[in-house]
C-alpha cells in the first residue's frame, strides 16, 4: 500500500466536488451499515461513495491512488465472506446502486450488456419481455444481488444445470483499474468489435470473474442470451438419509438434462417451512399462475400444490427438486423420465410444490438470511467432484460430533444445501444458526416488518467464535477433498497451498495492475 498523502477530511471533500455531497456518505450510522455483510464487519471506512458513471467512477479511482486510499466495490451486499468490507480504516467503499442501467440488449447477436448495478431480478424482468434470458440467470438472492457482484464472486443457482455458474454466462468486460484506465476484454477490445464473444487468444475474461474486485472494479458486464424456453417440468424427491441423496444428485447430474436444482437437510426443510407466512403462499400461487402456459396448466400447477399443502416435505430426512426446461412438451417429458430413472432406487417422488414456486418465483425475499426463529445464519461452502461427496460428508459429520456439546451448550445449529453443478461438480453448503443480537445489517437490509415479527436475543460472543471456528475447520475438510469455492471474497484461504506457479503468477498480475494494492486488499489472501 501507498502512503496515504491527503487527511480522511480532505478526501471526503475532494470526493463531494466530484460527486455532489448527497453521493458521499460520512455518518457513523451508515458507515456502520455499508461496512458490513450477512455475517460480519471488519474496518470502517472513511466514506461511502455513489458514483453515477463510468467516468465518475474513473475520477474516484484516480483519486484513490493518488492519495494512497483503498477502494472496496459494494454490489448487492448478500455476502458473507467479507468481500466489500474494507480492511483497513484508510478505505472508500465504492457502492455501485447508481450504475444499474441496462446498456443494451441485442436481439440479433444474442448479448446483453448492463452495469455492474443491475439486479439479477431487475435484467431477468427486461429480458422476459423480449422472450429471453440471460445462459445462467442468477443466484437466489437476485433481488438484491447485482449482476457485477455475481460476477466478481461467482454464484451459481439459477441455470447451473445445464450452463454452469455466473462465469459460463459472461462474455467479456469493461474493468475500471487502478490508474483509472478502461480495460475491455473479449471480442470487443478488437478494433470495430462488439461484446459478442469471450474467446480471443488468452482468456483475459476470465482473470476478472471471480476475482473479488481484487484486481479491478468492473464497469460494464456482457452476458450471453438465449431464448426463454417455453416450456418446463418439476419434480422432487425425498430421501431417507444423506447417502441416498448424494447418490441420487449425482446420478441426476451425469444425465444432463436439468436446468435448476437444489437440495436441503431436514433443518433447512424447518427452515424453509417456518418462513412461509399466508402472503408468501399468495404470492407464490400468482406467481405460478402467471408463469403457466394458459389457464389449463395453472390449473393443474396450482391443484398439485394445494393437494399437497403443507405436508409436502413432511416426514422426511432429506429432499431434492429440479426444474427441466425444452422447445416442447415431449422434450419435457423426456428430461422428467430421465430425472425419475436416475433417482430410483435412491429416493421417493413426492409433491414438486418447491421447484414450481421457483420457477415461478425465482428471486425469493432474502428472509433465509436469518433462522426460522430469529437466529443468525452464515453458510460456508465448497464445490467438489461427485466422487469426493461422501468423503467429505462423512469428515464433517465427525466434526460435528466432536463439537456436540458445545454446539448444543451455546445453541448453534447445522444444516446444510446442497447443488449439482453441470454434470461434474457438486457444491455442499454447511450453514450455522445460533442465537444471537442481530445487527444493523440485519435491521436495515431485511424487511422491517419481518425482523419486527421475529424473536430477539441478548448478544452471544461465545457462539460467535465457536460458529468462527467451525467454519475454519470446515475449510480445512473441503482443502483436504480438493474443494474449490465461489464467494472468496477475504474469508476463503485463496492462496494457502496453491501450486506455487499459480500463486506467483496471480501476485504478479495483482501488481501489475495495481501496483498501488488499493483495490479491495485483502481479497483473494492478496
Amino acid at each position: 500500500m501507498t502512503t496515504p498523502t491527503a487527511s480522511p477530511q480532505q478526501v471526503t471533500e475532494q470526493l463531494v466536488g466530484l460527486l455532489g455531497a448527497e453521493h458521499v456518505l460520512t455518518s457513523a450510522t451508515d458507515l456502520d451499515y455499508y461496512a458490513m455483510d450477512a455475517y460480519n464487519q471488519l474496518a470502517l471506512p472513511i466514506a461511502i461513495v455513489f458514483h453515477g458513471s463510468i467516468s465518475q467512477l474513473q475520477d474516484v479511482v484516480r483519486l484513490a491512488a493518488r492519495h494512497g486510499v483503498s477502494l472496496s466495490p459494494r454490489g448487492g451486499a448478500a455476502s458473507y465472506t467479507d468481500a466489500h468490507l474494507p480492511s483497513t480504516p484508510n478505505s472508500l467503499i465504492v457502492d455501485t446502486a447508481r450504475l444499474n442501467r441496462i446498456v443494451e440488449i441485442n436481439e440479433q447477436d444474442m448479448y446483453v450488456t448492463v452495469e455492474p448495478g443491475v439486479t439479477w431480478h431487475d435484467l431477468w424482468q427486461a429480458l422476459a419481455k423480449k422472450g429471453l434470458r440471460a445462459s445462467f440467470w442468477g443466484p437466489f438472492s437476485g433481488l438484491k444481488a447485482t449482476v457485477g457482484g455475481s460476477t466478481s464472486q461467482n454464484a451459481a443457482s439459477l441455470g447451473s444445470g445445464n450452463y454452469g455458474i455466473t462465469a459460463d454466462a459472461v462474455l467479456g468486460f469493461e474493468i475500471v483499474l487502478a490508474s483509472g484506465e478502461l480495460l475491455t476484454t473479449g471480442s470487443a477490445a478488437k478494433p470495430n468489435g462488439a461484446p459478442f464473444f469471450r474467446w480471443d487468444g488468452p482468456d483475459l475474461t476470465g482473470l476478472f470473474c471471480g476475482d473479488a474486485g481484487a484486481l479491478g472494479i468492473k464497469s460494464r458486464i456482457s452476458l450471453r442470451l438465449i431464448k426463454e424456453p417455453p416450456f418446463f417440468g418439476a419434480v422432487s424427491f425425498s430421501f431417507d438419509n444423506f447417502a441416498g441423496m448424494a447418490a441420487g444428485m449425482a446420478a441426476a447430474a451425469r444425465e444432463n438434462v436439468t436446468a435448476d436444482t437444489f437440495a436441503v437437510d431436514p433443518k433447512l426443510q424447518q427452515a424453509q417451512l417456518g418462513s412461509v407466512s399466508t402472503k408468501d403462499a399468495v404470492a407464490a400461487a400468482v406467481a405460478v399462475m402467471k408463469s403457466s402456459r394458459n389457464p389449463l396448466d395453472a390449473a393443474l400447477r396450482l391443484g398439485k400444490m394445494a393437494a399437497a399443502g403443507r405436508r409436502f416435505l413432511t416426514g422426511w430426512n432429506y429432499s431434492a427438486h429440479y426444474t427441466v426446461e425444452g422447445v416442447s412438451a415431449g422434450e419435457v417429458k423426456a428430461k422428467l423420465a430421465l430425472l425419475r430413472k436416475a433417482m430410483s432406487g435412491h429416493g421417493q417422488e413426492i409433491a414438486a410444490t418447491i421447484p414450481t414456486v421457483l420457477r415461478a418465483m425465482p428471486f425469493v425475499p432474502l428472509y433465509y438470511m436469518l433462522g426460522p426463529k430469529g437466529e443468525r445464519w452464515v453458510p460456508q461452502h465448497g464445490v467438489m467432484p461427485l466422487s469426493r461427496i461422501d468423503a467429505f460428508h462423512k469428515s464433517l459429520m465427525q466434526l460435528y460430533a466432536g463439537y456436540a456439546d458445545r454446539m448444543k451448550q451455546l445453541s448453534v445449529e447445522p444444516g446444510a444445501m446442497y447443488t449439482a453443478i453441470g454434470t461434474n461438480a457438486f457444491l455442499y453448503e454447511p450453514v450455522f444458526y445460533w442465537q444471537d443480537e442481530l445487527t444493523s445489517y440485519h435491521r436495515r437490509y431485511l424487511p422491517a416488518d419481518y425482523v419486527g415479527s421475529l424473536p430477539t436475543y441478548p448478544p452471544n460472543p461465545a457462539a460467535r467464535e465457536l460458529v468462527r471456528e467451525l467454519r475454519d475447520e470446515t475449510n480445512k475438510l473441503f482443502a483436504a477433498v480438493g474443494a474449490v469455492h465461489m464467494q472468496l471474497g477475504k474469508s476463503y484461504p485463496y492462496l494457502e497451498g496453491r501450486q506455487p506457479a499459480a500463486a506467483a503468477a496471480l501476485r504478479h498480475m495483482k501488481q501489475h495492475l495495481d501496483p498501488g494494492g488499493i483495490m479491495n486488499p485483502g481479497a483473494l489472501q492478496l
